[in-house]
């Protein structure tokens, strides 16, 4: 079986983790978490990191501390992964929905501005897939209503846009580390700020609400939202290979590309001036009946697939109003993510590609 996706733990992973073992320092403090958020932080291009326990928690945090709450209404693209949405509704506020552009698949500029209205207090930009959102007109749209801009990078890591890393352009930034994403801690994510007092009220939240200058003081309200020395210790071995980790994997979304290029397949590729990191090699067929049935053939030849995201809107507890977003709509419906992990030979990837011309050859005349 090849897995669309599989972490690759060849780094300093075990040396770091066996460190955390025979100094007992295993929990949410050790020089680890440190070493990883300042590592991190350095990388993306910001002053702050907070490591958490996962990226759905991330984003719930960044929420929270910018005191987003009930009556208020936060944009975000309906086609994106449930947590972005789920998130803002933890907060009790209203998620509103925008649709995509169909080259990009990110979310449409133009309908973030057509929805802002005097609730409005935030945009979640979701990076989906590697590629960057169009962040200029994004910027410049949220700042003439000052609104905030919480960027969930968790699929791109790494991922550039006017060359700068996506994370470093809201006020507040969300990754993840699931053992799916681009480096991983098994569970895990980060928040990254530039603003020392957001970065203050990020940390007082995600540690139950400690006053920093007496012990065991809660003044506010806050969560255990910590993340453990063990995580970042594999975060941190996982960052040192990290360009190795992009590199084969936009290799192996070229590979994909040059072989789909003379079959009614289009493969998700970068427009503008960005650098889209192929966090998922993602393909769009023509008709939502193909998508299965290439699913299907694959499935039987040993080949993990996944599809793309249901769009949000469409989902039972986000559905109460019929709305239509065709582009997200479209993708949603003929979307497949193939196997993208590093760790892939060049003869899997050929495996794979034969696979599917296979099923053109057979089913298209």
């Amino acid at each position: 079986m090849i897995p669309v996706y599989q972490p690759s733990l060849t780094g300093n992973e075990r040396k770091y983790v066996n460190d955390c073992l025979d100094t007992t320092w295993i929990s949410s403090k050790g020089k680890y978490v440190n070493a990883f958020e300042s590592a991190f932080a350095d990388y993306v291009g910001v002053k702050h990191g907070a490591l958490v326990s996962n990226g759905t928690v991330a984003v719930h945090l960044a929420l929270l501390a910018l005191g987003i709450g009930p009556g208020d209404e936060v944009i975000v693209p309906t086609f994106t992964y449930i947590a972005s949405v789920n998130a803002i509704r933890y907060v009790g506020a209203t998620p509103v929905f925008v649709d995509s552009l169909m080259d990009t698949w990110q979310m449409d500029p133009a309908q973030v501005e057509k929805k802002i209205t005097s609730k409005t207090r935030a945009v979640i930009v979701v990076h989906l897939y590697g590629h960057p959102c169009e962040m200029d007109q994004i910027m410049s749209i949220t700042k003439a209503h000052d609104l905030f801009v919480i960027e969930d990078t968790a699929e791109a890591i790494g991922s550039c846009y006017h060359g700068a890393k996506v994370g470093s352009f809201g006020d507040i930034a969300c990754f993840s580390f699931f053992g799916n994403k681009t480096i991983t801690t098994g569970e895990g994510g980060m928040v990254m700020t530039n603003d020392s007092t957001l970065y203050d009220r990020v940390c007082r939240i995600r540690n139950q609400g400690n006053a920093p200058d007496r012990e065991y003081w809660n003044d506010i309200i806050g969560y255990n939202f910590r993340g453990t020395n063990i995580c970042a210790a594999i975060g941190l071995a996982q960052l040192e290979q990290i360009e190795t980790f992009i590199a084969r994997k936009v290799t192996i979304g070229e590979m994909y590309r040059q072989s789909f290029a003379d079959i009614p397949i289009r493969t998700h590729e970068p427009v503008g001036d960005v650098f889209h990191t192929k966090w998922m090699c993602s393909i769009l067929v023509n008709e939502p009946e193909e998508r299965d049935a290439l699913r299907t053939l694959l499935k039987e030849k040993g080949i993990e697939t996944r599809p793309t995201f249901h769009p949000a809107h469409t989902m039972p507890m986000y559905s109460e109003r019929f709305d239509r977003y065709p582009v997200a709509e479209y993708i949603g419906w003929r979307g497949i993510n193939l196997p993208s992990w590093p760790g892939l030979t060049d003869e899997q990837v050929c495996y794979i590609c034969d696979s599917v011309h296979e099923y053109y050859q057979r089913n298209v005349k």
